[in-house]
């Protein structure tokens, strides 16, 4: 499942800080024989193994920035290795345009698995190839939201949205018309690598010889395979981190505070849909901290 989380607020005492997150990429080099004059030259050979960015890209610049810094450190053809469940929908658009925009030619090897936002960066390829054991994965975008009858529209325009987005790397990649694209989307679609080169997602199939550097493959720190528990359960437990309830005096650090009819200083602090949150005993509009609490047990209950 593609994480696309809304963007919480940073504000006050829960402000992170903009580091590099863990990386999910790494570049090695090869020597490899021209074919035109037999002479060994180096290839610069990419590995996406496990999830595409842990934590979001939406609003992170530094991260991007080293990829792309890695990207464009050296010159000539490329190769991208890929086994990955997926991930961040941010951080793979931002891949797929830093390799399209690449002035050499990207082969794209599928050796596992490349589902939901690591199908979308495969598209980018200027060769595409698959194992003949890998399988491909593109489906809908799918997001979580907190909020009332308006945060419920505006998430589903935002997702509408997105998906059109993944379409048109799919669309410029397969030819496939969009209404097909869709249909396969909506129905979560895996492709074995015959069914994938027969619908234009992939140009190949992997032999023997193409396949030899791959044993330099570490293992990824995450599992491969698709689970939309664990992506889902990860989104839960980011929101619920971000919307926990702080107790205790108000500092410089908060938005603001206010004081109630005895005098008595309380802490606001933005929350994570955007509105002012009271972290005593009341969160935004009213709501005390035991309905916040029935309401992210209500929605445990149909993850």
């Amino acid at each position: 499942m593609m994480k696309l989380l809304n963007r919480l607020s940073e504000d006050g005492e829960g402000k992170e800080d903009k580091g590099i997150m863990k990386k999910f990429w790494e570049w090695k080099s090869r020597k490899i024989r021209d074919q035109a004059d037999g002479s060994e030259v180096a290839e610069r050979v990419l590995f996406l193994n496990g999830m595409i960015a842990e934590e979001s890209w939406f609003d992170d610049d530094v991260t991007p920035e080293l990829f792309r810094n890695e990207l464009n450190a050296g010159s000539g053809d490329i190769t991208v290795w890929i086994n990955s469940p997926g991930g961040d929908c941010v951080a793979a658009a931002q891949i797929y345009n830093m390799l399209m925009d690449y002035k050499g030619d990207v082969t794209v090897k599928i050796d596992g698995l490349a589902a939901s936002a690591a199908s979308v960066i495969a598209m980018a390829g200027t060769k595409v190839l698959m194992s003949p054991v890998s399988m491909l994965m593109v489906h809908n975008p799918a997001t979580m939201a907190i909020g009332d009858k308006g945060e419920m529209q505006k998430a589903i325009h935002m997702l509408a949205e997105v998906k059109e987005s993944i379409m048109n790397a799919y669309e410029i990649k397969t030819g496939l018309n969009r209404a097909k694209i869709s249909s396969m989307m909506d129905a979560e679609t895996w492709m074995n690598a015959n069914k994938a080169v027969e619908l234009g997602f992939a140009d190949d199939i992997l032999r023997r010889s193409d396949d030899a550097e791959a044993e330099d493959i570490g293992v990824p720190d995450v599992s491969a395979i698709y689970s939309r528990v664990a992506v889902t359960n990860s989104l839960r437990d980011k929101i619920v981190a971000k919307c926990r309830i702080h107790k205790g005096k108000p500092d410089d650090d908060a938005v603001g505070y206010t004081v109630d009819d005895d005098g008595v200083k309380v802490r606001q602090e933005k929350s994570c849909t955007g509105a002012t949150e009271v972290t005593e005993n009341n969160v935004g509009n009213g709501r005390s901290a035991e309905e916040i609490r029935e309401r992210l047990n209500f929605i445990k209950r149909f993850i």
